[in-house]
């Protein structure tokens, strides 16, 4: 392997010149001489307008190394072209479309990978306005993501360490192969909209060893209209992650023209974040063939400002607009999951689209409540019909499902106000529910079930 030492090509590494020249010349010669690896030396921090990764390079920050987005905004490459008209140029295009900025940027760069224990810095500060003591938004948006890699295949990213993202912090998009492992992603919990990991219309995706925490969701995967030339997103695996988000940890969705299916969520542990496990459709894209085992979930609000109201589980789907007709979800299984937070489990979608084939297995949820925001509240953002519901949480509540079934299911419950809580599970429009080997418990000795216009086949 020939290596691409960027101090042979004048790279200062004194944090303060700009060494986006010496960088980007060192990727071309190893791109063009048929594939290597691109140092960044420790002890130094490269300070950077952005970068392009070509095909066969191997971005290798080595310990002790920082890579440091500029503060500059006309140091960014900006995919999306619509963001070239100087009447847009810092509004951008909305969260669906293609990144407007970014930092690191790949396009057809098959092979390529980032790799090593140094740090890339994505310089958020620089790019945000402070909204409350909470929460931090931008003075544009969007603001720049910090790796978009788009139409590449086969493409690894190791053991670095992602911090101070303004945006998204590493987005794949119509990518086959992906290999995400042993990454941190360190994002400020105030800073709005910087997503972990969001793997976009992929395929055959594996996320394994990482940590995660961020101002929004941890992982997400999505279809985005932006990206709706690439296919599915499908064959993918998260596994042995630790999780805190101020919105969901793991999510399906929002963002969802596409379909998603094949999905695996294994021993995965997730904590104080907004929500747990979430797949929210607005789109036509479906959901099928997810399956969510052995993780630990706890919740609790951070505050009014971020979607969600602490649930550990979470699966709704409606239309986002008049003109979007929602897609599908449909067979979702749930393994040795433990939940403790504020909230209980929601499963709710439209009357004429209900979400079918559902199970819980061995789940446990223990709702106590710990922080000083409002409960008594289920979040159905974004959509035409709903906001946010105003209602006593109930360990699982489900509203418009056929086929959901629960097993060896227990429910708990700890300090829990009787304005905020009652029962253990409630609902309408439930078509089979299978209830087995189940031990629930309502809060305040309120009733354990609540049904409306429902149908349980078995109550054992």
């Amino acid at each position: 392997m020939i290596i691409y030492n960027v101090s042979d090509y004048c790279a200062a590494g004194d944090g303060k010149a700009n060494d986006c020249e010496a960088i980007q010349k060192a990727i071309d010669d190893c791109s063009e001489n048929g594939g290597g690896t691109v140092v960044l030396e420790s002890g130094k921090t490269y300070y950077s307008s952005s970068i392009a990764l070509k095909k066969g390079v191997e971005l290798h920050l080595q310990k002790g190394s920082v890579l440091k987005a500029t503060s500059d905004i006309d140091g960014y490459i900006r995919p999306c072209k619509m963001i070239n008209d100087p009447k847009t140029a810092l509004v951008g295009n909305p969260v669906t479309g293609k990144p407007s900025f970014v930092f690191i940027y790949g396009y057809e760069a098959d092979g390529c990978s980032i790799t090593g224990e140094g740090v890339i810095d994505g310089n958020c500060y620089a790019f945000v306005e402070r909204k409350n003591e909470y929460y931090v938004t931008g003075n544009f948006y969007p603001r720049p993501t910090v790796i978009y890699i788009e139409k590449s295949n086969h493409i690894s990213f190791k053991d670095i360490t992602i911090t101070n993202a303004p945006f998204w912090t590493l987005h794949p998009a119509g990518c086959d192969d992906v290999l995400i492992s042993s990454i941190r992603i360190l994002n400020p919990l105030d800073v709005a909209n910087s997503d972990g990991i969001d793997p976009d219309h992929c395929s055959n995706v594996r996320i394994c060893n990482c940590h995660v925490q961020c101002a929004d969701d941890c992982i997400c995967l999505k279809t985005t209209n932006g990206n709706s030339e690439y296919g599915p997103c499908e064959n993918v695996i998260i596994s042995g992650c630790t999780l805190t988000s101020t919105s969901a940890a793991i999510k399906i969705g929002t963002e969802g023209v596409g379909d998603f299916r094949n999905i695996i969520v294994d021993n995965c542990i997730i904590s104080k974040s907004n929500r747990g496990l979430s797949i929210q459709i607005r789109d036509g894209g479906n959901v099928e063939n997810v399956t969510f085992s052995n993780c630990i979930v706890e919740t609790r609000r951070f505050c009014s400002d971020w979607w969600g109201t602490a649930e550990p589980i979470t699966i709704t789907c409606f239309r986002r607009d008049e003109n979007t007709v929602a897609g599908h979800i449909k067979n979702i299984k749930y393994f040795n999951v433990t939940c403790t937070g504020e909230n209980g489990v929601l499963i709710y979608s439209s009357e004429e689209n209900p979400i079918e084939n559902v199970v819980f297995e061995n789940v446990a949820v223990h709702i106590e409540k710990k922080s000083k925001w409002e409960s008594g509240l289920y979040d159905l953002r974004p959509c035409i019909d709903h906001g946010i519901e105003k209602t006593k949480n109930a360990s699982f509540y489900i509203n418009n499902a056929k086929g959901v079934r629960m097993e060896k299911t227990k429910t708990t419950w700890g300090n829990a106000p009787e304005e905020y809580y009652e029962n253990a599970v409630k609902g309408e429009n439930i078509e089979g529910l299978v209830i087995k080997d189940c031990d629930f418990a309502s809060c305040n000795k309120t009733e354990i079930f609540n049904l409306k216009n429902s149908h349980i086949l078995n109550n054992i």
